[in-house]
């Protein structure tokens, strides 16, 4: 243990001698079961709909090392570093979603893509990482300068983003994002009394949400009713699964890839589990799981408030985003396009989970004499 942490003055020796080296390791071995994934599951998917074969590898395969360097350089950042560039983010993430209502593409009634130079962008998907870093610094403030200015301000940082969400509308996301919102509020104090209140509103939205958005309807009846309607993804992954029973048919042996329309993206749990069984299943399963407690446990003896509140909501959004995708593949709750992180394809995704990640590694240094970063 003294070698690994003695003294080092270069910038990559201090990181290395303060960063969570085993969150770090377990954020990787995702990141190479997506790139396990993305072989398995995206040449079916391509050659259906008139690609090249390689087309989805190719580009994963460039996207995912090109994350894992986002997520290392951004882990260099202090807490202040990480305040700084999550401002930065969000003024640019939440112009671009923003943007997507007047020149974004309408895909199943929803605009939520651009189109920058031939490269579509979710842009929405770099406002959750960078949303909950300024919410935390503004609860931080406020719980210092004990006012509520702070928590005023990160209410109307929340409105503004629901507002542009529910335009788009993209009620999943919104959901994801008032999740978290209120996870890291209640870490920083809000009381009983009020947690009940935001609770029973958050049930009410729900409730709104299925009577105004038919498509939430749908996705709703169907999962209550199967045969209320087109349930054919969520049938075909249950099949994919009993058909992988516990070792899986083999490498390139499973068959839902050629025929489950979106098997690379947002059911690729599906094939992972046709394909290498229950027992690999678990195992991705068990990084999750292990990224979030070990992230929650070392939270536990933080003292700077900003580092546990922008913590909570990074770790509360990496699990929640993970158990919705793999619980929706499962039938335990209703399908919700949300793609699985570092292990689905796609450049937004990737790139906004890596940013989060990087965050997450940078905030939890260890620091030293009062360091700030």
């Amino acid at each position: 243990m003294s070698v690994a942490l003695r003294p080092d003055g270069s910038v990559l020796g201090r990181w290395w001698g303060t960063v969570d080296r085993l969150t770090l390791t377990a954020l990787v071995l995702l990141i190479a079961v997506g790139m396990l994934m993305t072989v398995a599951a995206s040449p079916a998917v391509a050659v259906r709909i008139g690609l090249d074969a390689y087309a989805f590898v190719r580009k994963q395969l460039v996207y995912l090392p090109a994350a894992a360097a986002l997520m290392l350089a951004v882990s260099l950042l202090g807490p202040r570093g990480v305040r700084r560039l999550a401002l930065a983010g969000f003024a640019v993430a939440f112009a671009l979603t923003a943007a997507t209502l007047v020149v974004g593409s309408e895909i199943k009634g929803a605009r939520r893509w651009l189109s920058l130079s031939g490269v579509s962008l979710q842009p929405s998907e770099f406002l959750k990482p960078c949303f909950a870093v300024l919410t935390a610094w503004l609860f931080a403030e406020g719980a210092r300068a004990q006012r509520g200015l702070g928590e005023a301000g990160a209410c109307l940082l929340l409105a503004a983003v629901l507002a542009v969400l529910k335009l788009q509308p993209d009620i999943g996301m919104a959901a994801v994002v008032l999740s978290v919102f209120l996870a890291q509020w209640f870490v920083a104090g809000l009381r009983l009394f009020w947690v009940g209140v935001l609770g029973g509103l958050a049930a009410a939205g729900a409730v709104s949400a299925y009577a105004l958005f038919p498509h939430v309807q749908s996705r709703v009846h169907r999962f209550l009713d199967p045969a209320s309607g087109d349930n054919y993804q969520v049938s075909t992954a249950l099949e994919a699964f009993a058909n992988g029973g516990l070792t899986g048919r083999g490498p390139g042996e499973g068959r839902v890839k050629n025929i489950l329309p979106d098997a690379h993206a947002d059911f690729v749990f599906a094939v992972a589990g046709e394909e290498f069984g229950m027992l690999v299943c678990l195992g991705i399963v068990a990084l999750f799981a292990f990224v979030v407690i070990r992230g929650f446990v070392r939270l536990l003896g933080e003292t700077d408030a900003f580092v546990m509140i922008a913590g909570t909501g990074l770790l509360t959004q990496f699990g929640l985003q993970a158990f919705i995708n793999m619980a929706s593949s499962l039938h335990l709750i209703p399908t919700k396009g949300m793609t699985l992180p570092f292990v689905s394809y796609g450049g937004s995704s990737v790139f906004a989970v890596a940013l989060g990640m990087g965050m997450l590694l940078g905030l939890t240094r260890r620091r030293h004499h009062g360091e700030a970063g």
